[in-house]
């Protein structure tokens, strides 16, 4: 707990590393919350010396100077903005890379917050720190300079400001829970329509050729009617406190125009001082006004921050750990229990065995049986509950992952690949090795298809391979897979879109990562592939129902076999 409070605190600390800045634009708006009381003052000169003098030089020097207090005045709006803008900046370098950490790990985790909205978020949290609505938090104090001016000019007067300001403020109160709520409800409404219209589009080629589009457009418009009937009540709940904050900023400069005037016909105050007190109540409730106004606004940020503050308190950046010398293979789990991030449904039991360096392990088992989750687990992908998964007798989820990586191959079930060429893709996009990369190809079986292709490895593939069929695409990300010849190689359903050669090739991509010294698990349906493996784990449930050397899981699973043929078919 006490570790969550400390992570949740370092985005507020990131704020304060701002309030330099803050205390910058604070004192501007002093300046400019006094030069607000220009035109009161204009108006004062003129009715008091130049109508009684009949000056021209003084409404002249009049002229220049509140002209020059108006360019004043803006500058120095501007400058606010310049130092909040880049206030807002520095905001964002301190945070986005923290950021990006958490997302990566959120979306590793299954999570939703791993999603681009994050980002969003961040985009939104700075925009809104230059904005006039967050300058307007800064100026609603400060119109306590207008009010003292009011009181100076008659206590009555500045009793009444103080009391429309009270009125504004309890409004304000009791309607923000009110249109929070609402508010709140509109967002995820509308985040689902979003992912839902996402999710159909990417999905176009099914619905379209079922027949599918008017069943999904009804679940979809029940999400969008949901997101528009939500955003309906609060605009409707924040306009009417907007109207009426515009009737009591009308009724203050009119009453306070009435009771100066009474004031006035009593002898009491003058009647330049009658217009001024009433101009000056409507600037004491402006900021008011423009809170109101952004409302909205206010909102989405505070919603924004609080999520922000959530994905970086669940997934802060891990402290860099110590420099280990490259793996040599050797596998070992002990007591591995694991469940899926998102359901937290247990999925594997107690899984321990150990793969020496350089042999082969064909997990096989029927579907939902945990081993894509063992995939994932063997590589560090997801965490274990309890247990440890140990490479070289070293916890893997300790590994710091830019040391490990080059050792590690990695195929996962659906194949991602980025938008980039061939030979980026295969290189992972770190510096090309020419030599590495032709025997990752030719090792695959790829070097014929790159040969075709009018640029050859500078080939663009496209937005996740779509230039692409999906058995190349496979061979594509197996050849990454064994870029370099890691010591360490898991691979999750290899040959799901391989076709007769591309299953040849895959064994006898084995038989070389074998020859080489590396440890590779293979997660299989095809009984095809275990002509080349050294061990054999049946998963059921999520827990060993048989594990040990190839041939002898086989004779216990199937006394009839006596022997594997070349092609991987048991014999009898």
């Amino acid at each position: 707990m006490d570790k969550q409070k400390k992570e949740r605190s370092q985005l507020r600390n990131t704020l304060s590393t701002l309030t330099p800045s803050l205390k910058r634009v604070i004192i501007f708006s002093v300046f400019t919350s006094l030069l607000v009381l220009t035109p009161s003052v204009y108006m004062l000169e003129v009715y008091g010396r130049v109508l009684n003098s009949r000056n021209y030089q003084t409404l002249l020097v009049l002229i220049v100077v509140v002209i020059g207090a108006y360019v004043l005045m803006e500058t120095l709006n501007w400058v606010r903005r310049q130092i909040m803008a880049n206030a807002a900046r520095s905001f964002d370098e301190q945070v986005r890379e923290p950021l990006l950490h958490a997302m990566f790990a959120a979306q590793l985790s299954n999570m939703k917050a791993g999603g681009s909205k994050a980002m969003q978020d961040l985009k939104i949290v700075c925009d809104f720190l230059p904005s006039q609505a967050f300058l307007a938090f800064i100026d609603a104090p400060l119109a306590l300079v207008v009010l003292v001016f009011i009181f100076l000019i008659n206590p009555v007067l500045g009793w009444f400001s103080v009391a429309a300001a009270l009125i504004l403020i309890l409004v304000g109160v009791y309607n923000e829970p009110r249109i929070r709520k609402p508010m709140e409800q509109a967002t995820q409404y509308g985040m689902e329509a979003r992912r839902y219209a996402e999710d159909v589009i990417r999905n176009a080629q099914v619905i379209e050729s079922m027949g599918m589009f008017n069943q999904v457009h009804n679940r979809w418009l029940l999400r969008q009617n949901a997101f528009v009937e939500q955003q309906a009540t609060a605009s409707n709940l924040a306009g009417s406190s907007m109207t009426f904050s515009k009737v009591v900023q009308t009724l203050l400069g009119s009453l306070l125009l009435g009771i100066g005037a009474w004031f006035t016909i009593r002898g009491e105050l003058s009647g330049a001082l009658m217009i001024v007190a009433s101009i000056l109540g409507g600037r004491v409730i402006a900021p008011l006004l423009q809170l109101f106004g952004s409302w909205r606004q206010v909102e989405d940020v505070r919603e924004s921050f609080l999520r922000l503050e959530r994905l970086l308190d669940m997934f802060p950046v891990p402290q860099k750990s110590m420099s280990l010398p490259a793996p040599k293979g050797f596998l070992k789990l002990e007591g591995v229990t694991a469940m899926s991030p998102e359901t937290k449904v247990t999925i594997l039991k107690g899984i321990g065995f150990k793969v020496p360096p350089g042999g082969a392990l064909a997990v096989v088992g029927s579907s939902a049986s945990g081993k894509t989750t063992l995939a994932r687990i063997l590589v560090g992908v997801w965490p274990s509950m309890t247990g440890t998964v140990r490479l070289d007798g070293s916890d893997i989820s300790t590994w710091e992952k830019t040391e490990l990586g080059p050792h590690i191959g990695y195929l996962p079930q659906n194949v991602e690949l980025f938008d980039g060429s061939i030979g980026e893709n295969i290189a992972r996009f770190g510096e090309v090795d020419d030599v590495k990369l032709h025997n990752a190809c030719s090792m695959v079986g790829l070097t014929e298809l790159i040969e075709r292709l009018p640029q050859g490895y500078d080939t663009e593939i496209g937005y996740d391979g779509a230039f692409l069929s999906g058995g190349q695409r496979q061979r594509v990300a197996l050849a990454r897979a064994v870029y370099g010849i890691p010591k360490f190689v898991v691979l999750d359903e290899p040959n799901a879109n391989l076709d007769e050669a591309g299953d040849v090739a895959l064994l006898d991509t084995i038989r070389q990562l074998k020859e080489h010294g590396s440890t590779v698990i293979i997660m299989t349906h095809r009984r095809n592939i275990l002509s080349v493996m050294d061990y054999m784990l049946v998963l059921v449930n999520g827990m060993i129902h048989k594990f040990g050397p190839c041939r002898e899981v086989l004779a216990e699973l199937n006394p009839k076999a006596t022997k594997i043929s070349a092609d991987g078919q048991a014999a009898t």
